[in-house]
């Protein structure tokens, strides 16, 4: 089952191609990442774009130039095939989707992982609540937003959310247990109509899937780590590798390491 599996054991499995989905409910207990690579001349801009914006982009750790392994990760951790899709961009431009970039690989690169609200969802689950994208075995919704995140250089632009359905008693609770997990996005940043931050169409998101929302439901919206690839669509960097949206690094770190009670 490759929800009890070790991350370790995923990442190899994921290296060889032998998974190539989503990360949502995979090695429950670890945390899982978010992806940005740029070349070393805009890794200090985009670092100060992540410690302005926490909320969506919460930094977990920075590579060393050139590093493709990030030791305080996890063990036998390669950045460059332990992820089941990543995206390029070029020029601000999306130019391709692959399972592996080792190909891409140079030695001015920086990496930055950035929490996820995969993290938070174990939390929700194990008090209980239903979180829908994991029950219907779907990718979680994402939708951008008309919320502005705070410039830094070269990279601007609008928060991208995730969203999560739940009544009024559940979302209480929701927005108890996420409040716990700062590090991976904390509180919910909107709960109730879509269209207040910019969502015209709940049942068309920008990224993942569409999942149900009940009649006694409201949505409620958590900042994402899918952010940064918005920013980089302004900034137009010539170089640029995210992870796709879903796909997540699955570290050896502990979800309840980044609990704060």
């Amino acid at each position: 089952m490759l929800n009890t599996i070790t991350p370790t054991d995923l990442r190899r499995l994921i290296r060889r191609n032998k998974h190539d989905g989503v990360t949502s409910g995979l090695c429950q207990g670890y945390v899982q990442c978010n992806l940005v690579i740029l070349p070393q001349a805009w890794a200090e801009q985009f670092m100060l774009f992540c410690r302005a914006n926490p909320k969506p982009c919460p930094l977990i750790a920075i590579s060393k130039v050139g590093d493709p392994h990030i030791a305080e990760l996890g063990q036998d951790l390669d950045i460059r095939t332990d992820i089941s899709g990543y995206r390029l961009f070029e020029d601000g431009q999306l130019t391709g989707e692959m399972s592996d970039i080792s190909s891409l690989w140079n030695d001015d690169l920086v990496s930055f992982l950035i929490g996820c609200s995969f993290s938070f969802e174990e939390a929700l689950i194990a008090e209980g609540l239903d979180v829908r994208n994991v029950s219907e075995q779907r990718n979680v919704p994402m939708y951008r937003t008309n919320i502005d995140c705070t410039p830094a250089g070269p990279f601007k632009g609008k928060m991208v959310v995730s969203m999560r359905p739940f009544n009024d008693t559940d979302t209480k609770e929701a927005v108890k247990i996420t409040g716990r997990f700062p590090s991976v996005h904390g509180a919910p940043v909107h709960i109730g109509d879509p269209k207040i931050i910019g969502i015209n169409d709940i049942n068309q998101p920008d990224y993942g899937d569409a999942v149900t929302i009940n009649n006694d439901e409201q949505p409620i919206f958590w900042a994402c780590g899918v952010t940064p690839q918005v920013a980089l669509e302004q900034a137009k960097p010539p170089f640029c590798i995210t992870h796709s949206p879903g796909c997540m690094l699955v570290t050896d770190l502990l979800n309840s390491s980044f609990e704060q009670h």
